[in-house]
């Protein structure tokens, strides 16, 4: 690039200089000196004593010198950081304080990290490249699930060959006892990684398949869950998406104007029940009615869709289990089934993501609260000396939170400060909470007056910049990674996203070792079992599902092209 003529950089100089609104004494306004209400208990003595104590705490922070037995892996779809903040705040004001001092449960794990979320072919991801990263362990395409680059989306013959194996899918192999939940479908994007493979994510049943997937041999989603081909197949699933088991000729058991979308005929929720010591539950009785100890596989299906965003779950007409009530069954489900091998479980919040694109911060934040007493059950049901339990988010959203409010101001509402109502230039009233784009829009015949508008209601959309009617979008800054227990401290700084599942799969004990045997490079030698037994060279990563099948078996892993 050839430099630009000294009088041009001069000319840019100038007008970049005299910009209205960049001086210095523009930047923040001229404020009254008003006084604003604050917690009477924080004082300069409180606010020095609390950092001294943390900063000590942080210090005496020592890695756990174990490996990990189970692995709880946590994603709030969506939940970018500043999602996280407002969520935070929210959830203090609902508990009556002003919220900004407040912590979510995952915000007291000791190790914290930030995730770059891009996708291979995506500056900007969606859930189906970033959750097979998660726990694939390598970045893929936008669009595709549990395969590498290689596959082109859309083309089941191109994806032939290309399935990556899961942490998920090593842990079953391996006799770990598994499971998954999610608020979204279960075959939606970010559940669907952990046992799926595909070239395109929405490929949920078979009523999505296109003739050339068909013709070349690829299977719907919601089949690959009931058809695990790993151990004894998955211990517990539990989430959305009940239509996508059943025939299109079985009528809804919650709502029987509606039916399923199958068009095989096979009814996949009977099956799964037709198994020993297996249940499929619908509605929140049937689930509450599951004792842990004598259910060794739990399918349950609340709704035909996705389930009920956190703030209208209470109206549901076949009522669900929240969250927190879905993890801890899994959990005491997946203790009893483990034996002594442990357990991989993987919870999504996947309806953040949901209220994001519909513009509706309240139920993206009542949600993210939601997943945060998910964690909190998780914890309170297990130990960090042999547990490591990491929380993430798969990408972010454009969220924002704006203006100068005041300390305890409504973080749903318009911005206050000082005690007065802040107006933008239009004389208008603005809320804390908006969103770059997305239906929240209110152009082009100018803003409308939020002067009488109740913004803390559940139902507002707040304002958005750009005009995108059908949904919000995701954005490409990086996310949150909190992690405690064995493992957690190799979190540190920025990382690429599919780190998350190489620590994973490092911390856990059973898959480590196999890993380490069918790759090398840990420290012992590479060519033997731990009995002496000789095997194979190590292999070239990434770890194939034919690789896998190889490694366990003992067979040639294929070449590969």
């Amino acid at each position: 690039m050839r430099p630009l003529p000294t009088f041009l950089c001069t000319a840019i100089a100038v007008a970049l200089l005299s910009l209205p609104g960049l001086a210095a004494d523009e930047m923040h306004p001229a404020r009254k000196g008003a006084k604003v209400a604050t917690p009477d208990n924080e004082t300069p003595q409180r606010w020095y004593e609390q950092g001294a104590q943390a900063a000590r705490a942080g210090a005496a922070q020592s890695p756990k010198p174990n490996k990990a037995r189970n692995v709880i892996l946590f994603v709030g779809d969506g939940m970018g950081i500043s999602t996280v903040a407002a969520a935070r705040i929210f959830e203090g004001q609902l508990n009556g304080a002003s919220g900004e001092e407040n912590r979510l449960s995952f915000e007291r794990l000791p190790y914290v990290s930030l995730s770059k979320t891009y996708s291979v072919d995506g500056q900007t991801p969606d859930s189906a490249p970033t959750m097979t990263a998660m726990v694939s362990g390598i970045k893929t395409n936008q669009g595709v699930i549990g395969v590498t680059q290689y596959a082109r989306y859309n083309d089941c013959a191109s994806a032939n060959g290309q399935s990556v194996a899961s942490i998920l899918e090593i842990a079953e192999a391996l006799g770990l006892a598994t499971g998954i939940v999610s608020t979204a479908r279960i075959t939606h994007a970010t559940p669907a990684a952990t046992y799926a493979h595909t070239p395109n994510r929405d490929w949920e049943s078979d009523a999505e398949l296109s003739a050339e997937a068909k013709a070349n041999g690829c299977k719907d989603i919601a089949r690959q869950l009931v058809e695990f081909p790993y151990g004894d197949g998955l211990e517990v699933a539990l989430g959305g998406g009940r239509s996508y088991f059943l025939p299109n000729t079985v009528a809804d058991p919650e709502d029987a104007s509606a039916f399923g979308r199958r068009r095989d005929g096979r009814n996949l929720a009977q099956e799964w029940a037709s198994r020993p010591g297996a249940a499929y539950v619908w509605n929140q009785a049937q689930f509450d009615a599951i004792d842990p100890r004598s259910t060794h596989k739990l399918l349950g299906l609340f709704e035909g869709s996705h389930m009920e965003y956190e703030y209208d779950r209470p109206t549901d007409a076949g009522k669900e289990p929240s969250l927190a009530a879905m993890t801890r069954k899994s959990i005491e489900i997946l203790q009893a089934n483990a034996g002594d091998k442990g357990y991989f479980l993987m919870v999504e919040g996947g309806r953040v993501d949901h209220a994001h694109h519909a513009g509706n911060a309240s139920r993206a934040l009542s949600d993210t609260v939601a997943l945060s007493d998910a964690v909190r059950a998780a914890r309170s049901l297990t130990s960090e000396d042999d547990t490591l339990i990491v929380v993430t988010a798969d990408h972010s959203h454009v969220f924002t939170i704006a203006g100068y409010p005041d300390r305890g101001n409504d973080i749903l509402g318009k911005v206050v400060t000082e005690g007065q109502l802040a107006l933008a230039d239009d004389g208008k009233p603005y809320t804390t909470l908006g969103y770059a784009n997305g239906p929240g829009y209110r152009g082009p015949g100018g803003r409308p007056d939020l002067t009488l508008v109740d913004t803390a209601h559940p139902d507002f959309l707040q304002e958005a910049a750009i005009p995108i009617a059908a949904s919000e979008t995701h954005a490409a800054e990086d996310v949150g990674i909190y992690a405690s227990g064995p493992g957690a401290h190799a979190f540190q700084g920025v990382v690429e996203q599919n780190v998350i599942f190489h620590v994973m799969s490092q911390s856990q004990k059973d898959i480590n070792a196999f890993l380490c045997l069918l790759f090398g490079g840990c420290g012992t030698p590479t060519n033997t079992t731990p009995a002496g037994k000789l095997t194979r060279p190590p292999l070239a990563p990434p770890l194939m599902e034919a690789d896998l099948r190889a490694g366990l078996g003992g067979g040639k892993p294929p070449v590969r092209k």
